[in-house]
């Protein structure tokens, strides 16, 4: 068990509505959680002979139910007074379906603890529908009859709710059938391979029977959740936001990350609750946050502006606001990077999550280090593969077909090939794994693409080393846990180039956590003994950007280099137009996120009274045996 007191992060909760705890990393809400669970198993099956656990389906609990099985399997705790209601169910799920809750539990957690199969109840999604409410009404009797629930897990949905209680959800509802929102339903669409294949209703405990448990523990993690985070814990209890409702229990509390507790006033603007230790960076985040909020340049703030924003303190501290302007303006000044001032002639290995991040996400920095002859290697992490279309390979495998002859590919190999494939397609229902040849086809076209994307900005084929980690090769869309496997290939590809610079995906706002597992692949294998001694620049994804004050680095591009990032990009061809994974609620394509993010950030460096430019990237840099900020990114 491992004590995370020390990494919980404090502050003043004044405007928080429920007690919220928040650490450092998704890793340690995972062990928070773990050990309250296994206290709370511990209690209460010493008072009453059993325990009684309501228990949540999605990615972020995955981690705490990783954690209860290394410590069932260390003997420090027993399942087998454990009763479990599950919060929801899909309606019109095959309980064996890959996408059923019911599988999910088992396979995550059930399958490896001693729990009895009789003392776990998962909402049935195939009751039929003249029986429903017999059914729901007999649920909601079986957690009375167990005692009710000491410990509910709660999940956060991008609409703030909380099983499928969506928006309009009444505080009194109980377990019952459920019509999911239009955001609940793209946020589920990349688990479906598709918004088409999510089903449109689902059985779920209500709001009073979520606030009938003893005790209440909502997890939230990623950046993502931030928005949403804010309003559930410092918002006005309302009907739109089920989460709201969780202000009312007196045994309710949020479990964040700092990703998802970063637009919490405690964390986005402290110096608005209390007084608050002015470092560098502290100043800097406060300014431009004047900046924003007034409206005015950065060189334009003047004395009145900083004492009708809570910032009279940080004034207290210098002769005049000019000496506070200048010097945060010069910092923020001194980090744009024109490519005279990025490296040249190193050893460089950008890794690559997925074969389409490093362009999507540094292809005009990408470019710019190659024109500086720097020694570049992209390492490709993963393949991809689940992200590209069946009817991609059908497109690849006809050209193969008609060029057969030209190649002197011999016609029965052919034929045979076609009719594998097809009689998989035939059988196959959305979200089913393909067969290996399959999946292989779907990996080369990926790795085409990626050959293609940075063959666009210069660099040659040679560049690319795709690592195909075993963590990924699932076939599915949920991954195992990144193991000692990834870890040694990485690191075995590092020890061979021995890099100067190495870029790593920063983004936690994947939707499906494989950059951040990428991350934590290549930070494991950079820490082992000798440690690889190495800059570490971290980019993020197709999602957000530094926000300015963070960054440290921003690289400038003209509106030539803009347009060739942008064509690099389009050589993923089967990421364009309708990417299977392109994330809940932004509709645009990545090509477009990118191009308006990379513009907006240039736009925001240009009202804080910046040099102009058309567009930008921005960076955190770790350098080697440094402990800043960038080591949390």
């Amino acid at each position: 068990m491992r004590d995370i007191t020390p990494l919980v992060i404090g502050g003043s909760t004044e405007r928080e509505r429920v007690p919220t705890v928040i650490v450092p990393d998704h890793a340690d809400v995972a062990h928070l959680l773990a050990d309250r669970i296994v206290q709370v198993i511990d209690e209460h099956v010493s008072a009453t002979g059993r325990c009684v656990l309501g228990l949540a389906t999605g990615s972020t609990p995955l981690g705490i139910y990783q954690e209860l099985i290394c410590r069932y399997d260390a003997g420090e705790v027993d399942f087998s007074n454990v009763v479990t209601f599950n919060l929801d169910e899909y309606y019109g799920m095959d309980p064996e379906s890959r996408h059923s809750y019911h599988r999910y539990m088992q396979e995550n957690l059930f399958a490896h603890v001693n729990i009895p199969a009789d003392q776990v109840h998962v909402p049935k999604g195939t009751v039929a529908r003249e029986n429903l409410r017999e059914y729901c009404e007999g649920f909601e009797a079986a957690i009375r009859d167990a005692g009710g629930i000491d410990l509910q897990l709660l999940g956060l949905g991008k609409t703030g709710h909380i099983g499928f209680n969506e928006p309009g959800s009444s505080k009194d509802s109980v377990t019952r059938l459920v019509t999911l929102d239009t955001v609940t339903r793209k946020d589920a669409a990349g688990d479906f391979f598709g918004e088409d294949n999510v089903p449109r209703e689902a059985i779920t405990m209500g709001v009073a029977t979520i606030l009938g448990a003893r005790e209440i523990a909502l997890i939230a993690t990623g950046e993502h959740k931030s928005a949403i985070v804010r309003r559930a814990v410092e918002g006005e209890i309302t009907p739109d936001v089920a989460a709201t409702y969780l202000q009312t229990h007196t045994h309710a509390r949020f479990y964040l990350d700092l990703a998802a507790a970063a637009h919490l006033t405690r964390i986005a603007t402290p110096w608005v609750l209390e007084p608050v230790e002015w470092t560098v960076p502290t100043t800097d985040r406060a300014v431009v946050w004047l900046s924003e909020t007034t409206g005015k340049a950065i060189l334009k703030l003047n004395a009145k502006d900083y004492t009708e924003n809570h910032l009279s303190p940080l004034l207290a501290q210098h002769t005049s606001p000019g000496v506070i302007n200048g010097a945060v303006f010069n910092r923020l000044r001194d980090k744009i990077r024109g490519r005279a001032r990025l490296p040249h002639e190193r050893r460089v290995v950008v890794f690559s999550p997925h074969p389409d991040d490093d362009v999507i996400s540094m292809g005009g920095l990408l470019r710019k280090l190659w024109e500086n002859k720097n020694e570049i290697t992209v390492a490709y992490m993963t393949s991809g593969n689940i992200a590209v279309f069946d009817y991609d390979v059908r497109r690849y495998f006809d050209f193969v077909d008609r060029a057969g002859e030209a190649l002197g590919l011999r016609r029965e190999v052919i034929d045979r090939r076609r009719d594998e494939l097809e009689a998989s397609f035939a059988s196959k229902r959305p979200g089913d794994i393909d067969i290996p040849l399959v999946q292989n086809i779907k990996r080369v076209i990926r790795e085409c693409e990626a050959v293609s994307g940075i063959a666009t900005i210069g660099m040659p084929a040679s560049a690319a080393r795709f690592l195909d980690l075993p963590f990924y090769r699932t076939g599915e869309v949920q991954k195992r846990p990144i193991g000692e496997e990834d870890v040694t290939e990485v690191r075995t590809l590092l020890e061979e180039i021995q890099p100067e610079l190495v870029f790593i995906a920063g983004d936690l706002s994947d939707p499906h956590g494989t950059h951040r597992m990428c991350k934590e692949a290549i930070e494991r294998a950079m820490d082992v003994q000798p440690v690889i001694d190495a800059e570490r620049w971290y980019y993020r994804g197709a999602w957000q950007e530094w926000p300015l004050p963070e960054a440290d680095v921003l690289v400038p591009l003209s509106h030539e280099e803009l347009r060739t990032k942008i064509s690099a990009i389009f050589k993923h061809e089967s990421q364009k137009d309708a990417a299977p994974f392109p994330g809940p609620v932004d509709d645009r394509e990545f090509w477009q996120r990118v191009e308006a993010r990379n513009q907006d950030t240039a736009t925001h460096a240009d009202r804080l009274g910046l040099p102009e430019y058309y567009a930008m990237e921005a960076y955190v840099v770790k350098r080697p045996n440094s402990h800043d900020h960038a080591s949390q990114a």
